[in-house]
């Protein structure tokens, strides 16, 4: 049979797994409400500033050096088969 100070550790012990599980289950329950609002939000078409820069932001190109060089480049081969004899 155990000691008693055994039994105070085994009992710690599985009070802070229980605490531990009950903090998991709310963030886990806490995220599928906030997952939940947004798509109800999104469904009923509500005017939420937020949401509306959020899509300007990700519909908007990039406007990079790179992506400009790449435009350049796309405008002058455009050019150069104009100007080709068929």
């Amino acid at each position: 049979m155990p000691s008693r100070p055994t039994l105070r550790i085994l009992n710690l012990e599985s009070n802070q797994a229980a605490i531990g599980l009950l903090i998991i289950l709310l963030l886990i329950m806490g995220a599928n409400f906030l997952m939940y609002a947004i798509a109800r939000g999104l469904a009923r078409g509500g005017d939420s500033r937020w949401m509306s820069a959020l899509k300007d932001t990700l519909s908007k190109p990039m406007n990079t050096p790179a992506a400009q060089s790449m435009d350049e480049l796309r405008k002058r081969v455009e050019e150069l088969e104009k100007k080709r004899p068929d």
